[in-house]
């Protein structure tokens, strides 16, 4: 396969086409946990500087096995450097958490965070043909409600961890799937849909109409997905 850009190779290890889920989980957070939405955009852009950190990790540590399983991958394809990437992600995990101290409660917040990017990092790390991967990539999934809600509102209220849970339990179910031989194609499909089950939450905690600002997430999933595939 020929060499791709670099700006082109980011984008594929980014997988930014699913950032909109990460959008809705901070939202849903928010909206959980009844904190004003000033800082949301902060713990948005938060929380996608971790999502984007944690792929870019995942391709450094799997780049031996894509080699041999994946080799279009922006790694063993030669478009970027192992190295490069390994250095490109742990960079934006600390700006990730660097950017948590300007929540209304940073300390929270970091606390919270450390324990997203420890999961992200363990996950990144082990995965790979054990048993317990989906329940620590629902974990992260979790672990953004509870650093969002912890940096809006300084703790984590039962509302929150109920939704958090909930969320996790999800991510569990969506990793099985993915897992299982010929389901693959419903994977797109699930990872948008995590908006919906946000918005779902979302319209349970009384805010119909940001429910349906959530929903929209799970279009726009679907729409960037045709342009830089989200697995």
């Amino acid at each position: 396969m020929a060499t791709r850009s670099r700006p082109r190779a980011y984008l594929l290890l980014a997988r930014i086409s699913n950032l909109p889920t990460v959008w809705t989980n901070v939202l849903a957070a928010y909206v959980i946990a009844g904190a004003s939405r000033e800082s949301l955009p902060i713990a948005s852009i938060a929380a996608s500087i971790f999502y984007i950190a944690g792929m870019f990790l995942n391709d450094a540590f799997d780049a031996p096995f894509d080699a041999k399983t994946r080799p279009d991958r922006p790694i063993p394809n030669g478009d970027v450097s192992r190295s490069e990437v390994f250095a490109i992600g742990s960079a934006l995990m600390l700006a990730g958490a660097v950017l948590l101290l300007l929540l209304p409660n940073p300390l929270s917040a970091l606390v919270w965070g450390i324990g997203l990017a420890v999961a992200i990092v363990f996950y990144d790390y082990q995965h790979k043909g054990r048993a317990f991967g989906p329940v620590v990539m629902g974990a992260c999934r979790a672990l953004v409600y509870c650093t969002a809600a912890a940096g809006a509102i300084g703790m984590i209220t039962t509302p929150v961890a109920v939704a958090a849970i909930v969320m996790w339990i999800y991510i569990i179910a969506l990793t099985w799937i993915a897992k299982t031989p010929g389901l693959g194609y419903l994977v797109p499909f699930l990872l948008a849909g995590i908006c919906l089950v946000d918005a779902a939450m979302i319209a349970t905690a009384g805010a119909p109409q940001l429910a349906i600002v959530a929903a929209t997430g799970f279009v726009l999933t679907l729409a960037f997905q045709r342009v830089v595939p989200g697995t």
